[in-house]
């Protein structure tokens, strides 16, 4: 069965969510940050405008949300152009703080969105931070 561009993201979503939320508590303290990394959008100035007036507001909401930052301009590697359009940082108190939030109402909701304006795809990523 061949999944069109929407459906493979909310699939790829859902399995995500589901692998995040079994996962074992996290063994550190300190906090922990939801990375999302969004793939270059068929149209990037609708992604844009979905994004500041639609999904940012519904990402606000997630309870436990320590500080919210997107990425400003493009986004590349150090020498071309990358395939990533935009990188936005949650900051939680903990691993298991993201879990929590994204098993809530508001995460699930915010979550859900994503299948309306990221047709590009979205790479999710959970980690505990400590300073270098």
């Amino acid at each position: 069965m061949e999944l069109d561009r929407r459906t493979a993201v909310t699939v790829g979503l859902v399995a995500a969510s589901t692998l995040l939320l079994g996962t074992a508590a996290s063994a550190t303290a300190g906090l922990a940050k939801l990375m999302a990394i969004y793939k270059t959008p068929k149209d990037a100035a609708a992604f844009d405008q979905y994004y500041v007036s639609t999904h940012a507001p519904l990402a606000k909401k997630i309870p436990g949300l320590r500080s919210y930052e997107v990425s400003s301009g493009p986004v590349g590697l150090p020498v071309e152009p990358g395939g990533v359009h935009l990188v936005a940082i949650l900051e939680f108190d903990s691993a298991d703080a993201i879990r929590a939030a994204l098993g809530s109402p508001e995460g699930k909701a915010t979550a859900a969105d994503l299948a309306n304006f990221a047709d590009g795809g979205v790479d999710l990523m959970i980690f505990d931070s400590k300073p270098a």
